[in-house]
Parts: C-alpha cells; sequence; structure tokens
C-alpha cells in the first residue's frame, strides 16, 4: 500500500479505532499524529489502512456536537466567561478556538511550546485577565520509566504541574480563576494537587483535543449561580470521567437585564 505524507490512516492492530494524520514516511515507518486524540505514534505501513471517505466524515461531525448549549434569546443578555486557552499543539489549538467561536465565547488562544507553558503564563493571566484557563498540548505516560505516581515519568505533566502552580500564584481562588491541565496520560492526581478545577487523565487514556474546550464551554456559559453538575459535563467528553475529572464548581457567566 502506497502511504505518503499528509495521508490519513487508522492502524490495523489497533482495530482500526483512532484515525491519524502521516507527519512523516522514513523507510517502512509512518509518524502519525491523531486526528482527534491529543497522541502522536508511529507504524510501520504494512499495519495501516488509508481511511475512507465515511470515517474521515465521521470525523468531522465528531465531537464538534457534543454539547450544544444555547442561551435563551429572550429581554435578558449574557456575559459568557473569557477563555485563554494555551495549546502546545497548533492544529488542535485552531479547532478549539473554532468550537469556542461556534458558541459565542470571547477566547485567546496562544500557541506555546508545553516546557515554555510555565514561564510565559503569568504574563499571559496578566495581560488578558482571564475567567478560565487552559493549559494542554501533548503527554504521555512512559510505563518503562516505572511508577504511575512519579511525574518524571510523564512527557509533559511537570510543565503542566508548574504553570498551574503559576496560576495560582496569581489567582490563588478554584472560584475566580478556573483553570484547566493536563493533555493524553496525564498524571491526574497531581494536576489536581496543584490547583487545577479539572485535569486529566484519571485512567491515563487518551484524551480527545476537544475535551478540554468541552469543559471550559460549559463552565463558560453555566450561569454564576448555578452548580456544574459535575458528572454530565464529564459524559459529554470523548472517554467520560476516564479521560476527564475535577472538582464542582458553579458557573461563570453574568445574566443581566434588561438586553
Amino acid at each position: 500500500m502506497q502511504v505518503k505524507k499528509g495521508d490519513i490512516v487508522t492502524r490495523k492492530s489497533y482495530n482500526h479505532d483512532t484515525l491519524f494524520k502521516v507527519m512523516n514516511v522514513k523507510g517502512t515507518t509512518c509518524y502519525l499524529k491523531g486526528m482527534d486524540v491529543r497522541l502522536y505514534a508511529d507504524s510501520a505501513i504494512e499495519d495501516l489502512s488509508l481511511a475512507s471517505e465515511e470515517e474521515q466524515e465521521e470525523l468531522k461531525m465528531d465531537m464538534e456536537e457534543a454539547e450544544d448549549d444555547a442561551l435563551d434569546r429572550s429581554e435578558f443578555f449574557y456575559l459568557p466567561a473569557k477563555i485563554l486557552h494555551l495549546d502546545g499543539d497548533n492544529e488542535y489549538l485552531h479547532r478549539c478556538l473554532e468550537y469556542y467561536k461556534k458558541h459565542n465565547i470571547f477566547a485567546i488562544g496562544k500557541r506555546v511550546n508545553e516546557v515554555e507553558i510555565p514561564m510565559k503564563i503569568r504574563g499571559l493571566l496578566e495581560e488578558y485577565k482571564p475567567d478560565i484557563v487552559i493549559i494542554t498540548g501533548h503527554d504521555a505516560y512512559f510505563k518503562k520509566k516505572g511508577r504511575l505516581e512519579d511525574v518524571h515519568n510523564y512527557k509533559n505533566t511537570e510543565n503542566f504541574i508548574k504553570a498551574v502552580k503559576e496560576c495560582r500564584k496569581y489567582e490563588k481562588s478554584h472560584e475566580k480563576l478556573v483553570v484547566i491541565a493536563g493533555a493524553c496520560q496525564s498524571n491526574y492526581e497531581e494536576l489536581i494537587k496543584a490547583g487545577a478545577n479539572f485535569a486529566s487523565s484519571p485512567k491515563r487514556v487518551n484524551i480527545h483535543c476537544l475535551d478540554p474546550a468541552i469543559i471550559a464551554t460549559s463552565v463558560s456559559l453555566t450561569e454564576r449561580n448555578k452548580e456544574i453538575d459535575l458528572l454530565s459535563l464529564l459524559e459529554k467528553t470523548k472517554y467520560g470521567s476516564e479521560g476527564m475529572g475535577g472538582i464542582m464548581c458553579n458557573g461563570l457567566m453574568y445574566v443581566g437585564y434588561p438586553r
């Protein structure tokens, strides 16, 4: 089978469970990036199948319709919470920004390498003064390195933890600044301990590129006097509570009258 850079493929050995874009081909090895899951992988060409048009079309419909919050345009007016989204991956960042735009939420997106987020986040918080901040990109748990609990055995969890701690130096209150942190297989427990409201990944599974955006959008569009239904919110994400978790909190949207 001829596979070239830019093709959309699935892996036979994983029962075609994930769509990937071929980023590079070297000899008989293809280097892949998840189309919707925040995942890098490599694979032998012989293990790949070109994705059908139907599968690619399903991808376009997937998750973007996971949440369909609509504001009641009556005589009241609504001020959704402002989002600052920091992402190590430009393509995933763009998809999240499109998602916010679809839901009429004001969001600032910055592509920042995961290693640099801890150094840059304080300045961005002071510049944009968001209500919600997302810290994401790529991560992975390296089982061969050792224990699940050790943050040094992850690709970027330690960088995310440092960034969350910087957020809490800027604003201690979980109610005034909602922090959503992590990516695929991140150390969920340590991110929550560091001060995140929501984080990935309780079961160290991969997450959808829109999962942090789905959480942020729900918080942004829920009124300040209403508590977030945490269990229902997590079920809107790709893998539910296996991929995302967090603490109960209220929404951050202001409602006013008259329009």
